[in-house]
């Protein structure tokens, strides 16, 4: 029966997708390989399906059906270690770890002010951070290695619960002195001669060329990275223009050169910030905690409300 499944054979599971192999998760838990693999055999002889591939000489990766399982076995061994610390101080506020997925742009602009108000509220929960493009968060997200994410609207399967947080018009970032830089807005097609510093990010960079075919135009690309800064500071250094949505509150790039951020068309798309989450997955109460408070800090009123 399911009850019979101990944390200790989850744990394994859970080790060997991280680690791809049998013997690299048998160094990482310091076990014998052969505990680990009567442990998986009779986990998929309980389910009743394979949970990994086998590779010859290559170790093993999660079926489609065993990166789900391996997801849940996260939570459930999250949920385990919420369960013990509880029991060790009942009636305090909620405490823990949650791991937390941010768009690569997004992560600068908000998460300093957002984790630091954080840890002032819930001092007893420790929030650690991956970074990456859309796509890397959703895969994240999917083999349950985190347990919420602030991303875009990009692509965005069913399996993943989506609540949006804002909505961050594009902007477009120029040298500082650039013709057009004391204008208070600009057209895009004021810019269509000139050179896009490109974002080059999956989703991203269609998004991008999406506001282009909007307003029927073909971008002109000189230069593409996928760090933003970069792209600033080749900004600064008058390489050409970029478009950016997390707009940095700050006119100097890393380099100290200095750029002007104004906004674009009223008319073009924004991208919504969003809340991610695995969809049908309960909510541990740090986890639970942590995206009530990403709500009210973009909220009117909110930390973000400027």
């Amino acid at each position: 029966m399911l009850m019979d499944l101990s944390l200790r054979a989850l744990r394994y599971l859970v080790t060997v997708a991280d680690q791809g192999s049998v013997t690299a998760a048998a160094r990482r838990l310091h076990v014998s390989q052969p505990a680990i693999s009567e442990a998986l055999a009779a986990l998929e002889a309980e389910f009743g399906l394979p949970l990994f591939l086998r590779h010859h000489a290559r170790g093993v990766t999660p079926t489609p059906a065993g990166a789900r399982v391996v997801a849940e076995a996260r939570q459930l061994l999250a949920h385990a270690a919420d369960v013990a610390r509880t029991a060790r101080a009942l009636g305090g506020a909620p405490a823990g770890e949650i791991t937390l997925g941010c768009f690569l742009t997004v992560a600068p602009r908000f998460l300093p002010r957002l984790l630091a108000a954080f840890a002032a509220r819930h001092p007893a929960i420790a929030v650690r951070l991956e970074e990456g493009d859309q796509q890397e968060l959703l895969t994240q997200l999917a083999l349950g290695r985190t347990e919420l994410a602030l991303a875009y609207d990009f692509a965005l399967p069913e399996t993943v619960e989506a609540e949006t947080l804002a909505e961050l018009p594009p902007h477009a970032v120029l040298p500082l002195h650039h013709p057009l830089a004391k204008r208070p807005r600009l057209k895009l097609e004021e810019l269509a001669g000139e050179r896009l510093l490109l974002l080059d990010l999956p989703h991203s960079r269609d998004y991008f060329y999406s506001l282009f075919r909007a307003k029927g135009l073909e971008p002109r690309i000189g230069f593409a990275s996928r760090s933003q800064e970069l792209i600033r500071g080749m900004v600064g250094n008058g390489h050409g223009f970029a478009i950016q949505n997390a707009v940095a509150q700050s006119a100097h790039a890393v380099d100290g050169s200095r750029v002007t951020t104004l906004p674009l068309d009223p008319d073009l798309r924004p991208v919504r910030l969003m809340l991610l989450s695995p969809r049908g997955l309960p909510a541990r109460p740090a986890v639970a905690a942590f995206a009530g408070f990403v709500r009210e800090a973009f909220a009117v009123g909110g930390l973000f409300d400027e």
